[in-house]
């Protein structure tokens, strides 16, 4: 498949599941919050949601596994990494805590533009932010553990 077709598959799997977030209701902060209160008017919504991707996903997955590639060519990617380090556990963290305060994720925040709301675009400004200070910080720390290839290894 050429770059371009794949690019084309790929923003329209984007849109259609931009479309399930935003009929689902996902977009909106309060729904999320909602989930999140389980002392309070608990909202089953989320939970559905993510078990109706889960199940829409399931088949695809395991028909690529068994084929050994995807349908649409390329290669099957898993992390090979499993390890439960400080890292994963610290962005795991921040991410909740984002998430329970503000009640949107990334996928959320980019469709929430659409309302043109002024603390919609604040988060989504905020959260770039986030985003080019931690890749500013994981490239520093990323090059500090590098050896320069000139000086011989302990």
């Amino acid at each position: 498949m050429s770059k371009r077709a794949h690019n084309v598959v790929a923003l329209g799997a984007g849109t259609l599941f931009g479309f399930g977030l935003m009929l689902c209701g996902m977009v909106d902060p309060q729904r999320v919050l909602g989930f999140l209160d389980v002392t309070g008017r608990w909202d089953p919504t989320l939970v559905l949601v993510m078990a109706g991707g889960v199940a829409a996903s399931a088949l695809p997955i395991r028909l690529a596994m068994r084929r050994g590639r995807p349908l649409l060519g390329g290669m099957l990617e898993f992390p090979s990494q499993r390890a439960i380090t400080g890292r994963l556990v610290a962005g795991s963290v921040m991410f909740g805590v984002g998430w329970g305060l503000c009640g949107v994720c990334p996928g959320p925040a980019l469709l929430n533009l659409l309302s043109l709301r002024a603390d919609r675009w604040e988060f989504f400004v905020s959260m770039l932010a986030g985003m080019l200070v931690f890749d500013a910080w994981n490239r520093r720390v990323v090059s500090a553990r590098t050896v320069p290839a000139s000086l011989p290894h302990p």
